[in-house]
């Protein structure tokens, strides 16, 4: 089955001790009908970002973030096992309602497909 990366985005101000008792239950809900659903098969919230990239001149520079004039950042991502991208954009539907939040949706592939590289 496909798997997908399903991530929320945050803007660079977000301060998680402000979010209600009800959004985070809506979120822990979510989590518990993934699980049951057997969809969800890993998932987590990320703090701010920091990057670090490579110079011309040899240096590495870390910057707060993977882009350069980002305003927000991903703060958090299920790693989903659905039968197709429908389904794993009906869930992200649910995650963008749950979290408040932006939700990006994109497919995880394999180079080679670890099913056939024994093959």
């Amino acid at each position: 089955m496909p798997q997908f990366l399903v991530s929320g985005y945050l803007p660079d101000d977000y301060d998680p001790s402000t979010e209600t008792e009800a959004t985070i239950e809506a979120i822990h809900a979510l989590n518990r009908e993934m699980i049951a659903a057997g969809v969800r098969k890993f998932a987590c919230g990320l703090g701010p970002a920091r990057a670090v990239r490579s110079q011309p001149n040899g240096k590495v520079l870390i910057t707060d973030g993977p882009y350069l004039e980002t305003k927000e950042h991903v703060g958090g991502f299920w790693i989903l096992e659905t039968a197709d991208l429908d389904e794993a954009l009906a869930w992200a539907r649910k995650g963008a309602e749950a979290c408040r939040a932006s939700i990006e949706v994109r497919p995880i592939f394999f180079a080679p497909d670890p099913q056939r590289a024994a093959e």
